[in-house]
């Protein structure tokens, strides 16, 4: 004997599937998709060139370290002539490392005090501007969702979390890498104008510095970002994650900047080393930090929160 299903179980049992809660997380969770991860991060700089209130004042502070304060202490410095004050400042150079003194160049006290100044004195600049205008963005970029009530329009959208995370990841990222880029140009045109006629033409940026800017400074921002997007995303204001963004990046910057004033002073492959590990810390951190962008914090409703 056959056994038979009534049209009506079936419909019992299509109505009951109905009732069922929707699964916490959508498929585009599942897989990541780059485009919405690329959209993300567009809506978010599209936001940000229009906040003038962020983005020029951001402006002043890279023009500030790449431009103003180099010019002002380069062209004194070369412009000063043999006299007694440049001689006492070029004598402080023998406190360097023999590694950095080996590497000075000029034949005058200008020529060396200006290439020491240029070259090793300035190293923060490349570490300090990046790392505070991302983590800027980085802190408000999730927790401020909540605030312009835009968090609940992220959440239903397409987007999964962990696109939404890498969004914003990349958001966070640009706007300091441009500021550096456009600022390491212009610093590197001012060095080479002021301080190059006397040590003998055009020598920056010197390979210690490629070395510092494409080998040692991403991981320490992607390690940065990577805590600043965690606290952003479990925290309750922008304020609260601003502030606590700089406990955070303050630490990560003298970590970066000693890191780049060895690579620069040449203590050999020992920053090659340190640069390897600070890229698996940043992956590791990175990873780990996917988690902390979940659609119910989006929404303002997880614990913590």
């Amino acid at each position: 004997m056959t056994a038979t299903v009534s049209p009506t179980s079936n419909s019992a049992s299509s109505h009951e599937s109905d009732r069922r809660p929707a699964p916490a997380t959508k498929p585009g969770d599942a897989k990541m998709n780059w485009g919405r991860a690329i959209t993300v991060a567009r809506t978010d700089l599209k936001q940000l060139v229009q906040a003038r209130d962020f983005w020029v004042p951001m402006s002043l502070l890279g023009a500030f370290f790449f431009v103003i304060i180099p010019t002002i202490l380069l062209l004194t410095i070369t412009n000063i002539g043999s006299v007694e004050t440049v001689s006492r400042i070029s004598e402080t150079l023998e406190v360097l490392p023999a590694s950095a003194q080996e590497q000075l160049k000029g034949d005058t006290p200008e020529g060396q005090t200006g290439y020491a100044l240029a070259v090793f004195l300035f190293a923060p600049v490349a570490v300090i501007v990046p790392l505070t205008i991302s983590t800027a963005v980085g802190a408000a970029t999730i927790v401020g969702e909540r605030e312009k009530g835009t968090g609940e329009f992220l959440a239903h959208s397409p987007a999964g979390a962990r696109e939404i995370y890498i969004g914003k990841l990349i958001a966070s990222l640009i706007p300091g890498y441009i500021t550096t880029v456009v600022g390491f140009t212009a610093y590197s045109l001012i060095v080479n104008l002021t301080v190059g006629p006397e040590v003998g033409g055009w020598f920056f940026p010197t390979k210690e510095w490629w070395l510092m800017i494409l080998w040692v400074l991403p991981p320490f921002l992607a390690i940065c970002l990577s805590l600043v997007l965690r606290l952003s995303a479990k925290v309750k204001s922008t304020a609260a994650a601003q502030q606590a963004s700089g406990l955070v990046s303050l630490p990560l910057i003298m970590i970066a900047y000693s890191q780049a004033t060895g690579v620069l002073f040449g203590a050999g492959n020992l920053p090659i080393y340190l640069g390897a590990a600070a890229w698996v810390l940043a992956i590791v951190s990175l990873t780990r930090g996917v988690r902390s962008v979940t659609r119910s914090r989006l929404l303002g409703v997880a614990s913590g929160i």
